[in-house]
């Protein structure tokens, strides 16, 4: 699976453990959502659905971060709160963590749990559950 231009430049710059992770990552959540859109967002890898960001990770001090916009809807006591609205996040240290836990029912939850992230502003900071 050939890795979009501006996504293998953000790997580029990854440390190579940081980069095994975020490959790692970018391989399951592609198989597990191939439907759905990725691009870089706010400077960081972002997958999207209709137009709705759905999971995305980035470079923190201790690894990378996988962040669920929608990840407090999911029930996962290993996805932590983030932020003031519906999202969740993990960080990964080691490409050997993410086998430890199940990315593919996560990511399964990201399709058919979904806040409307999308419409956030023109409803003046108010989220709706779209599924």
């Amino acid at each position: 699976m050939e890795i979009p231009s501006e996504i293998k430049a953000y790997h580029e710059a990854l440390s190579s453990e940081e980069r095994k992770i975020a490959v790692t990552l970018y391989h399951d959540i592609c198989k597990h959502l191939p439907e759905a859109e990725k691009k870089i967002w706010h400077g960081h890898p972002v997958w999207f659905l209709d137009g709705n960001p759905i999971v995305g990770y980035s470079q923190r001090k201790h690894g990378i971060n996988l962040m669920f916009w929608s990840g407090q809807s999911f029930d996962e006591p290993d996805l932590q709160k983030e932020g003031k609205f519906m999202a969740a996040e993990i960080t990964f240290a080691d490409v050997a963590d993410i086998g430890a836990y199940n990315l593919e029912r996560w990511l399964r939850k990201a399709r058919e749990i979904q806040w409307d992230y999308k419409n956030i502003v023109k409803r003046k900071g108010v989220l709706e559950r779209l599924k």
